[in-house]
């Protein structure tokens, strides 16, 4: 019998995804990964969709980000954006 690769286990898979994130640099300046997508058409009409206080929360960490970027600053270690509070927004199609 063939054993499994390590590299399809989860939690190796998962702890590649954590220190990528971490490499990533955007989580250091409190940006979130859905804060760092192009805005095309498309992801404009999505953000318009958005509830106000979140589009207001997104506001906010992109400005606090490109702040700390000027001032060549990022946010103290306990700021960070964490891998796990990082959720991807809400996706609703209306039907």
């Amino acid at each position: 019998m063939a054993s499994r690769a390590p590299v399809a286990s989860g939690r190796l898979l998962i702890g590649f995804r954590k220190w990528y994130y971490n490499m990533c640099g955007f989580n250091k300046l409190g940006l979130m990964r859905d804060d760092t997508v192009y805005e095309d058409g498309d992801v404009k009409e999505a953000l318009r969709r958005l509830p106000e206080d979140q589009f207001n929360d997104r506001l906010f960490r992109i400005q606090r980000a490109l702040d700390l970027s000027m001032k060549q600053q990022i946010l103290p270690k306990d700021q960070w954006t964490k891998y796990e509070e990082d959720c991807p927004l809400p996706v609703t199609i209306p039907g």
